[in-house]
Parts: structure tokens; sequence; C-alpha cells
């Protein structure tokens, strides 16, 4: 039976690797940050919490990272912990540094220092291009990062090169672009649209506060995403893969189609907040995929509206669940804008 380490395995991307790595028969790890309030809730939501073996660690501590490795003797580690949240970056640089960036060459050093044979797995991103103002982004774009974040990730990306040149380990990147899913944090543009106009839909709010609605990206289908990540570390050969849907939209598409699938006219219930840009904002990224089609055999499947639709559906079957007073796993309790909405309404 292979075994696969998976560093935030409670995020979107983690938990639907790990869903499918269980599928093919793994034995899965996955670690986790200690806090004060569990975030499990996609690992229940996917069904998998009691398949799983978690791990606490922290990316800081690379002792936590060794007895990590240790006690699950992979033979792949996935790294997708990060605080993958762009914004945030800018309020918390040096942190972002620290665990988007130089916290990679920890776990590679874990690798390093306890079986050179472990395949690793970096998860790199389309932020690391930035304004390169080129129609599509592929493995030979130039970088260009535009935030903490992506020049962390950038870090990252090239510290994961440099270990499989210098010590011939099995150490693959896949750039991936905006992926989203039902399982995506609100806090991302996409799901923070999805989530509010389900609430508007029901009643429950009335408005949405947005930034840039002009940025333009590249948003495909998270579950596609992770086939494709899983198919980078069975290659015989360890390289970078962009992964991405080819397709651009703008911030403003995912806000009309999302209200014209609840028959409202968005225009009417968005409010642009300039607190919600960023500091210096990436305009436009759209990926070129050839590269993973021939040599992964994979191609996304899910449109852009397809996945928007899916989303618009899936909230609004959480909130509706909620009004009839069932309990089941998800996110909205966690942010407290949305549980002051949650208390307002048990009251009733």
């Amino acid at each position: 039976m292979k075994k696969a380490l998976i560093t935030g395995v409670t995020g979107q991307d983690g938990a639907y690797l790990s869903k499918l790595l269980l599928k093919k028969g793994y034995k899965v790890y996955g670690t986790f940050r200690r806090s004060s309030t569990p975030n499990f809730w996609r690992l229940q939501s996917l069904d998998i919490y009691s398949k799983m073996n978690l791990i606490p660690a922290d990316l800081l501590d690379m002792g936590s990272l060794l007895e990590a490795i240790r006690i699950s003797d992979p033979d792949e580690v996935y790294n997708f912990a990060a605080v993958s949240y762009v914004s945030t970056a800018f309020e918390q640089p040096v942190g972002n540094a620290e665990i988007v960036g130089t916290a990679v060459t920890k776990i590679l050093e874990s690798i390093r220092y306890f079986n050179t044979d472990i395949k690793f797995y970096q998860a790199s991103s389309s932020e690391m291009y930035g304004n390169t103002h080129t129609k599509f982004q592929n493995e030979k774009t130039p970088f260009s990062p535009a935030s903490p974040y992506a020049a962390s990730k950038l870090y990252a990306h090239w510290i994961t090169n440099i270990y499989k040149d210098a010590y011939k380990m099995f150490s693959t990147t896949g750039i991936l672009f905006n992926h989203e899913s039902p399982h995506r944090g609100i806090e991302f543009v996409t799901r923070k649209i999805t989530n509010a106009v389900a609430k508007i839909s029901l009643g429950l709010e009335k408005n949405i506060s947005l930034g840039n609605l002009n940025a333009v990206r590249d948003w495909g289908y998270a579950p596609e995403f992770v086939e494709a990540i899983y198919s980078m570390l069975q290659q015989d050969k360890p390289d970078t893969f962009v992964i991405s849907n080819g397709v651009p939209h703008k911030v403003k598409d995912v806000a009309k189609l999302a209200f014209e699938l609840i028959g409202k006219d968005w225009k009417k219930h968005v409010i642009i907040d300039k607190k919600f840009f960023r500091p210096l904002d990436v305009e436009y990224l759209c990926g070129d995929c050839k590269k993973a089609k021939k040599h992964l055999g994979w191609n996304p499947k899910t449109s852009f509206e397809k996945l928007i639709k899916l989303m618009v559906k899936e909230d609004i079957r959480r909130w509706k669940m909620f009004l009839d007073g069932k309990s089941f796993p998800w996110d909205a309790p966690l942010y407290p804008s949305e549980s002051k909405i949650i208390s307002r309404n048990t009251k009733r």
C-alpha cells in the first residue's frame, strides 16, 4: 500500500487530493496546524475524516516536520500548506514569507535527511507571473510577482527545482491557476460571491461588497486540478506543469452569472469598497496548459459557467439546511460576519 503525506490537508486542495488518494488505495496522512477552532469541515463534508491519519505539525518547526515524515514514512509528499489568501500577505508579509516560502526548504531538507526517494510536490501559483502582459502564461513565461505571497511562492518554486537538480530528488512543481469549488474558503472572491448570492436569494442579506471587478482570472474546478497534481508524481521524471482552464473571465462575470442564477440584477446588489483593493493588483492571468495535456493526458472538463452554477447551488443548499435547523459540516460559523447572521436567525 502506498503512503502519502499532505501538508495543509484541511484546505480545499488537501481535502480533495485526500479523497482521490483514498480511492486509489493509499494510506493518507495529513498535517494540520493546531488552533482553538478545529477546521476539519472539508474532510467531514467529503466523508473522509475517519479515514485520515492526522498529524499536528508546525511548518516553522523543522523538528515537527521531521516527526511527521517519520510517522508517515511516505512514498509521496504533497505541500499545500500556505497562507493562500493574497490580500493577507500585504498585512503579514514576514509571516507569509516564512510559511509560504522558507518553510518549503524545511520540508525539502526533512525529506533529504529522511529519504531522498520520497517524491515531492510543491503547489506553485499563477500569482508568480504578476503583470506579465501576455495573453497566456505557460511554463516559459517570465515571472514578475506583485505581492508578498507571490514572491514567497516564487522562492518556494525555485528552491524545489534547486533540490531537484542539486540532490537528484523527485521534486515537482505545479503552477496552478485559480481553481474553485463549494469547498473554497469564503474569503476567496468566487465563494464570497456565491455565498452572498445564496443569502440574498433567501432574504438573509441584501448586498455584497467587492473590490476590483475588472481583474481577470482563469477559473477551473479544484477536484479536476488535484487529478493533474496526482499525475505529476506518477511521471518518470519530475517537471513543472501549468494547470488551468485557459479561459479568462472578469470578477464582474462571476457576480453577473451568480446573480442571474437567482433571477437578480447584480448591479443592484454589488457595492464597490476600496478596502478590498490590493495595494498592487494583478490585472490579468490566463494559463496555457498544453504541456499538461500532452504529457499528463489531463484536460479540464468543467466550464466556468458550470462551476459557478455548482457553487451557487451548493451554497443555497447549505443555507436552506441551516434555516431548516439541520446540522452539517460547513465553514460559515468560522467567520464572524457569517456567525452574526447564524446567531440572528437561530434566535427566531
